[in-house]
C-alpha cells in the first residue's frame, strides 16, 4: 500500500516514523502534499519519501490512501479532489463535516468512485456501541463532557469554569481546534443538534478527559477517556494519532472487529 500524507505538521511527522522508520503498517508513506516547503523539505530529507507543493501532481502518484492531517479550513480545500482521484481517503479534521450536506456529497462521491472514507475514533472510544443502540433508531440521548487543561485549549486561567454547554453543531464551530471528537460522536450516533457537548477548562488536569454518556433501548452507557498529549503538540491528544495509525494497520485485514 502506498500511502500519501496532506500535511507536513506533528501528525504527519508521527505517521512518518511509526509507518516509514518502524514499519508498523502494511506499506509505506511515498508522497506528502504540504504548502510549508521548509518543513516538507526537512521531512523528504529525514524519511525519503517525496514532497510535493502541488495537489495535482501528488494525486497523481501511485499512492492508493491519502491520509489528511491539516486544519478543518484547509482539509475543506483538498477531500473533494482526494476523493475525486479514486483514492481512499482518512479523515484528521472530523470538525470538516459540520455541513452534513459535504460529508453525503463526499460518500457518494467515494461510492461513485468505487473508493473509501474513514473517519478515525480520534481521542475518544464508544463509536461501535454508538451504531449498534441507533440501528433500530432506539438511540435516545448522547452528552459529551470534555475536560481540558488551559494550555491544550490555547489560554491562560487559574480556575476551573465551563467554557461551552449547548450542540455538537455549535461547539464544533466554537471550538474546531479542540473538540473533532464532539462531530465524530454526533456521526456515530444521533446527529450534531441533538448531540450534547460540555467544555470544562480545568488547570488542575494534566491530561484531556473525555467522557461519554449515552442512553437508550439498548440501555446506558458511561466511558472515560484520559488522554495523553503528543510530545510535540499538547493541543493533539496521542490517541488521535493512534486511531489514524490503526486505520492503516487494519483497512486490508480479513478480519474486522466491531462495526
Amino acid at each position: 500500500m502506498n500511502i500519501g500524507v496532506i500535511g507536513t505538521g506533528n501528525i504527519a511527522t508521527y505517521l512518518l516514523e511509526q509507518v516509514n522508520e518502524n514499519h508498523m503498517a502494511d506499506g509505506q508513506i511515498t508522497a506528502v502534499f504540504g504548502r510549508n516547503m521548509e518543513a516538507g523539505t526537512r521531512l523528504k530529507e529525514r524519511f525519503g519519501m517525496e514532497f510535493y507543493t502541488d495537489l495535482g501532481e501528488f494525486l497523481s502518484t501511485p499512492v492508493d490512501t491519502v491520509v489528511e492531517a491539516v486544519t478543518v479550513d484547509a482539509a475543506r480545500l483538498f477531500l473533494e479532489e482526494v476523493v475525486g482521484h479514486k483514492k481512499d481517503l482518512i479523515v484528521s479534521s472530523i470538525g470538516v463535516f459540520k455541513d452534513f450536506a459535504f460529508l453525503d456529497e463526499l460518500a457518494k462521491l467515494a461510492e461513485t468512485n468505487g473508493t473509501h472514507v474513514y473517519l478515525p475514533s480520534g481521542a475518544i472510544g464508544g463509536l461501535d456501541v454508538l451504531q449498534s443502540a441507533r440501528a433500530l433508531g432506539g438511540l435516545e440521548s448522547v452528552r459529551l463532557t470534555t475536560r481540558k487543561s488551559p494550555m491544550s485549549l490555547g489560554m491562560e486561567t487559574d480556575r476551573e469554569q465551563v467554557l461551552f454547554d449547548g450542540t455538537a453543531f455549535d461547539a464544533v464551530g466554537e471550538f474546531p481546534k479542540n473538540i473533532n471528537v464532539a462531530l465524530v460522536l454526533a456521526i456515530a450516533g444521533i446527529g450534531v443538534h441533538e448531540t450534547k457537548v460540555r467544555i470544562i477548562v480545568d488547570p488542575t488536569v494534566e491530561r484531556n478527559t473525555h467522557t461519554i454518556e449515552a442512553q437508550g433501548d439498548f440501555g446506558k452507557m458511561q466511558l472515560q477517556v484520559e488522554n495523553n498529549p503528543m510530545a510535540a503538540n499538547p493541543k493533539t491528544s496521542l490517541l488521535a494519532a493512534l486511531s489514524i495509525l490503526s486505520v492503516l494497520q487494519n483497512k486490508g485485514k480479513s478480519l474486522k472487529i466491531g462495526n
